[in-house]
């Protein structure tokens, strides 16, 4: 279980949450008793982020794992699925 800090208390608190980072993965910063941010240890932070790929990369490996024509998706198949709409107004 992580500890929560008042944004006050992590303002007059920072070095020691930032020791208590090194034993734990993350807290939790609270506004009014709610929480509205996490603070993440280096470790946490790098576990998170390792082994992602962007969106090219992920799409290329895709397309060489899976053998498409075998699929035999045909052309109609997502036919009418997309609401052909102009979209909602927006007031700028």
């Amino acid at each position: 279980m992580s500890k929560n800090y008042s944004i006050a208390e992590a303002r007059h608190n920072l070095a020691a949450i930032v020791h208590e980072l090194e034993k734990k993965p993350f807290v939790e910063l609270t506004r009014r008793g709610e929480p509205v941010a996490v603070l993440l240890s280096i470790r946490e932070f790098r576990r998170l982020a390792s082994g992602k790929i962007n969106f090219w990369k992920a799409y290329v490996s895709f397309r060489e794992a899976v053998d498409l024509p075998q699929l035999d998706i045909q052309p109609g198949i997502f036919e009418g699925t997309r609401d052909e709409g102009p979209g909602r107004e927006v007031n700028w």
